[in-house]
């Protein structure tokens, strides 16, 4: 039997799961996967090698039309996946509008090299809704095969590698059989370091905070930016200044923000950071070096993200923006005395519907940075 190779090239919108799927046949974690668009930046290479075949697939950036230089790079290494593949993985899913990106699509359609679109997220769907995407998609590809999957769950993935198996061309290894990706060491730090940040910088609190109280994180998660409305509806509220005799019940509500107040102060004087929400801005009012930065974004914006993040209906989704705004505004201006979302109280109000994401990270560094 002749040996196999061949490139292997996923691609597709952002969020579809690409990066997932990547993971589940290489069998390691080789590229980033969290619910934020965009977490690829580079085509990123994963190896899969038996005695008979080594499988070279190729995770690119999510498809989009560019708005600044960095997604002009993006657009390009998708775009060169089209170029340098032997068999091509269109992933879509359930929740994705087909005709989303024709032009892309149309370049895919007149590729002759094997073609196999994705529809993943089958566990989030109905039965007669993937036969209608079936259909769709069959009349925008009709030279793909099409194959529903679940990458999260590893559902079809092994049907979709036997087949790749069968598509791939005869040839030697391209790479030595014990490597599992192109890229170095030093690159998959920083990618594993990227992954944290997005990931993992807002529970960070809820740790320190259960380090400190001796109670479990788990716990915090539960009680996590709540106040004690009973309390509030009888009492009115003056901001946390100092210790008081209600903060000697370590299971009050209270109590609680006094453990997470300490963890945000403690990690502040540790070195630098990043807080997301929990009312770090009051508790931190007293240091100089600090700026705060209140980031929103258009409310259709807002729905499409959570609609897709949570698998929701426009509806559904618009009423739990809702519900957990009015949670954290509630719980803001109560241990705050100011009130969430209004300019007077940050330093900085930015819509990222106005500038996209990469631009405004962009600004709010030139801002900190052209700070006194």
């Amino acid at each position: 039997m002749q040996h196999k190779a061949g490139f292997v090239n996923i691609v597709g919108n952002p969020n579809v799961g690409k990066s997932t799927l990547m993971n589940q046949l290489v069998g390691e974690q080789i590229s980033i996967a969290t619910f934020k668009a965009q977490t690829t930046r580079h085509r990123i290479m994963g190896i899969v090698n038996t005695p008979e075949a080594q499988v070279v697939f190729s995770d690119t950036p999510g498809v989009l039309k560019p708005n600044y230089k960095m997604q002009e790079m993006m657009l390009a290494f998708s775009e060169s996946a089209l170029a340098d593949a032997d068999i091509l993985l269109y992933v879509t899913d359930v929740r994705e509008t087909p005709t989303k990106n024709m032009d892309f699509l149309e370049k895919v359609s007149k590729m002759e090299i094997p073609v196999i679109l994705l529809i993943n997220k089958i566990d989030e769907s109905e039965q007669n809704q993937l036969g209608d995407l079936v259909e769709t998609w069959h009349k925008l590809l009709p030279k793909a095969e099409i194959l529903p999957i679940s990458a999260k769950n590893k559902f079809g993935t092994e049907i979709l590698m036997k087949r790749i198996l069968e598509l791939l061309p005869e040839s030697p290894a391209y790479f030595d059989k014990d490597q599992l990706t192109d890229k170095p060491a030093k690159f998959f730090v920083s990618e594993i370091i990227r992954e944290k940040i997005l990931k993992f910088y807002d529970k960070e609190i809820l740790n320190l905070a259960a380090q400190e109280s001796g109670f479990s994180e788990k716990f915090f998660e539960k009680n996590d930016e709540t106040k004690e409305y009973l309390r509030s509806r009888f009492h009115i509220h003056v901001p946390l200044l100092g210790e008081s005799s209600f903060y000697s019940s370590d299971f009050s509500q209270e109590g609680l923000y006094k453990f997470q107040s300490e963890a945000i102060r403690k990690a502040a004087q540790e070195g630098r950071c990043v807080f997301v929400g929990r009312t770090a801005d009051y508790i931190l009012r007293d240091m100089k070096e600090k700026v705060d930065v209140f980031v929103t974004a258009d409310l259709n914006d807002r729905i499409e993200a959570v609609a897709e993040r949570h698998g929701l209906s426009r509806t559904e989704a618009k009423k739990y923006i809702q519900n957990k705004e009015a949670t954290r505004a509630g719980y803001y201006n109560y241990y705050t005395g100011k009130k969430w979302g209004a300019a007077e109280s940050y330093d900085l109000c930015v819509n990222t519907s106005v500038l996209g994401m990469e631009q405004t990270a962009q600004f709010i560094e030139q801002f900190i940075r052209q700070r006194p």
